[in-house]
């Protein structure tokens, strides 16, 4: 492990969605403004696409970092490759619907919706706001597992949604909510996330290293850092890969800075 030789507390470049090392960068300011205005206005469902690797689920621990628990009760699903009855059934474990049965012969539709609108209104009644938060959701394409969700959005006072959706994917994600109309216009407000600047990629590289306890944020050099956008294209996942490989390659030939030869020689190793 590198962090003591270039004197840092922990590994800057880590591809787990760490609020800590959350970059506000002007994009992920707005898309997190807009999805905490989605929350705290009761909305009922909002959307946040944008390319692999581009920090949405970065972004959606951001926002589950800035909510009370004492207000809020959420739910998060990494995987939507599942049934309808599936997803209804995962949602209603990880909002504690008692007496859900083991068996998936067993499970019906409308016993888990039930559940799963009694659990809505008592966390209601306890004055918490319930937050679904569906990840990878471009990958979802049977067109009962979208209902379901519309669905579940048909749990509402007069006032207020007793639920509000998040839908996270990749751009294609647009493309399936809108082959749904009923869903598509339940969709209050939507984001689209895309690749850093040049600048954007140098700042997120230095607030990176900050966050880790560099002394010195300027471990890589001006010219590294454009090598490294072009390299990577502006997307985080990447830049993290690349950005951890020349510290890693750094130490092993005792530099003092990762200049523009050093990631060069990284990225060759790599085939890059």
């Amino acid at each position: 492990m590198y962090t003591e030789y270039w004197q840092l507390q922990c590994l800057p470049f880590e591809n787990t969605p760490d609020p800590r090392f959350f970059y506000q960068s002007p994009q992920h300011q707005e898309g997190l403004a807009r999805l905490s205005y989605v929350v705290e206005s009761r909305k009922g469902a909002g959307m946040l696409s944008g390319v692999f690797g581009c920090g949405k689920t970065l972004l959606a621990r951001a926002l589950f970092a800035q909510l009370s628990a004492a207000r809020h009760r959420m739910v998060y699903l990494a995987n939507p490759l599942m049934s309808e009855v599936e997803l209804l059934h995962a949602v209603a474990r990880k909002l504690n619907v008692p007496n859900l049965p083991d068996r998936r012969s067993d499970v019906l539709v409308d016993v888990l919706l039930d559940g799963i609108g009694r659990a809505l209104r008592d966390n209601d009644r306890d004055g918490k706001q319930t937050l679904v938060v569906v990840d990878e959701a471009h990958l979802i394409h049977e067109e009962q597992v979208l209902e379901e969700l519309r669905l579940l959005l048909n749990f509402q006072e007069e006032d207020r949604f007793l639920l509000t959706l998040i839908l996270m994917g990749q751009p294609e994600l647009k493309d399936v909510i809108d082959r749904h109309k009923p869903l598509a216009q339940r969709i209050c407000m939507g984001y689209h996330l895309t690749p850093f600047s040049k600048p954007e990629t140098a700042e997120y590289t230095r607030h990176r290293l900050t966050v880790a306890g560099a002394a010195q944020p300027t471990l890589f050099t001006e010219r590294a850092l454009a090598l490294l956008h072009d390299s990577s294209g502006g997307i985080p996942r990447r830049i993290n890969q690349l950005a951890d490989l020349a510290l890693l390659a750094g130490m092993g030939k005792g530099a003092k800075q990762v200049d523009e030869a050093l990631l060069q020689d990284s990225l060759a190793s790599i085939g890059v």
